[in-house]
């Protein structure tokens, strides 16, 4: 059978076998023809044993390739680096593509083991990570790449091409060829179209195209995703202040930013973090408590509101029956709100304005509040055969979700307005408020019309 034809767990057996047989020459043959994805599944599912012989017959140049492929914040992959000796490990990095070398090095916990990395590479590979290293995180600076492809703008086409064709095996992308002047600053960017079917004495600055879009070394690495979205790009020029070109941001990077923000949202949204399944249970617990502690004081407010109401509570008992009803109820539509209020806020290319989006979500509130209030009134009075009771129930709901709804879409984004992160306001916290709210608002109404119950 073909080895492309195999699955992937035929792929491991064999690879396993293989290498448990020490048949070194038949292991590279096989496992150096696959795709550079299948070879970093294959290696991440084996054994410890396995690995430390995969260390022996590929050089870190060819594991390079592989690790690239691997989310190199994973605390599994930081541990690969821990079967490997320090100097198989320092070139390892010195050969992956710089932003993922740096990816690695930052997630290491032990700064000593750094220090060693670096200083076993070569100059050249530790001068150019140390530089990223150095840039904070989650800015474009953090995720750029320093393998890019630059050309003189004073040489003629062929002199590019030439240049080009030098450095494409270094560079981690040739989708864009930039095109900077003496000082270093990006002028242009030309295209491999452009570059191959035009006469090779031609000069660079006459076919390059200036206006090109870039982003500051500091632009938020959420910022960037959305431009690269936005402008359909495959990679996107970094830059500093005086318009010289560091880096290069591509379009693989990006979706690993997509990723982090969407994991950040659900961790929001449920109080908890979704990537947590590599923790032990001791760790999530103590990554969850702060949260429910929270949360459960919170939860206290309406017990207490709920007790400053026992007199009505006793005189009309058929009250507590609807209690869960309004609060869960109100809840999910908060949630509801809440999660389109975090997907306008994701993207950033939908116009959002802060009181359109109150009248907004008034009116739905409204709306759906109506609708859910007069099917709960119907409700009551079929059940308990008394218009009032149906009628307070059925406005309290209404209000009660009128009121959820407002609390959903409007506390994101006014925690964004004062730079806090909008994930903080969770579903569970939304729901919590609601149901504080939601239980005033009802017996608030229910006492007021409580002779009309009676």
């Amino acid at each position: 059978m073909e080895i492309f034809e195999r699955s992937l767990e035929e792929n491991i057996e064999i690879i396993h076998q293989l290498l448990a047989h020490n048949r070194m020459t038949r292991f590279r043959t096989e496992f150096l023809a696959l795709h550079n994805y299948d070879r970093a599944q294959i290696f991440a599912a084996l054994e410890v044993d396995d690995r430390n012989k995969i260390y022996q017959y590929l050089s870190p140049t060819e594991l390079a390739d592989i690790f690239d492929m691997l989310e190199n914040e994973d605390d599994s992959v930081i541990g690969y680096f821990d079967e490997m000796s320090n100097s198989y490990a320092a070139s390892l990095l010195g050969a992956m593509y710089s932003d993922n070398a740096v990816d690695v090095l930052n997630s290491l916990k032990n700064r000593n083991q750094v220090n060693i990395y670096l200083h076993l590479m070569p100059v050249e590979s530790a001068r150019e990570i140390s530089k990223l290293m150095s840039y904070m995180e989650e800015t474009a600076g953090a995720i750029m790449t320093s393998e890019f492809i630059s050309i003189p703008e004073n040489i003629t086409l062929g002199d590019a091409y030439r240049k080009v064709r030098k450095q494409a095996a270094e560079a981690e992308t040739i989708y864009y060829v930039y095109v900077v002047d003496e000082e270093g600053r990006l002028t242009g960017v030309l295209s491999l179209r452009d570059l191959i079917v035009n006469e090779e004495d031609k000069q660079v600055k006459d076919f390059m195209n200036n206006r090109v879009i870039t982003v500051q070394v500091n632009d938020n690495q959420e910022e960037v995703a959305q431009m690269v979205q936005d402008y359909d790009l495959l990679a996107l020029p970094v830059v500093g202040f005086d318009q010289v070109l560091l880096g290069l941001i591509t379009v693989d990077d990006i979706m690993d930013v997509i990723r982090e923000e969407a994991d950040s949202d659900y961790s929001g949204l449920a109080a908890v973090d979704v990537s947590e399944q590599h923790l032990s249970p001791f760790s999530a617990a103590k990554s969850r408590l702060p949260w429910l502690i929270t949360l459960l004081f919170l939860g206290m407010g309406t017990s207490t509101v709920i007790s400053q109401y026992q007199d009505v509570i006793a005189s009309a008992s058929i009250l507590s029956a609807f209690v869960t009803l309004i609060t869960g109820t109100a809840g999910n539509a908060g949630t509801q709100s809440l999660a389109v209020a975090v997907r306008k806020l994701t993207n950033k290319s939908e116009e959002d304005d802060f009181t359109s989006s109150l009248s907004f979500e008034l009116l739905t509130g409204a709306i759906t509040g109506l609708v859910v209030g007069l099917a709960v009134m119907v409700i009551v009075l079929v059940w308990q055969h008394n218009l009032f009771l149906g009628a307070i129930i059925g406005f309290a709901m209404m209000m009660a979700i009128i009121v959820a709804n407002l609390a959903g879409s409007l506390i994101p984004k006014l925690m964004d307005r004062i730079g806090f992160d909008p994930a903080v306001a969770s579903g569970p916290f939304i729901s919590t408020l609601s149901d504080l709210t939601s239980v005033f608002i009802y017996f608030s109404i229910a006492s007021f019309f409580l002779n009309l119950i009676q």
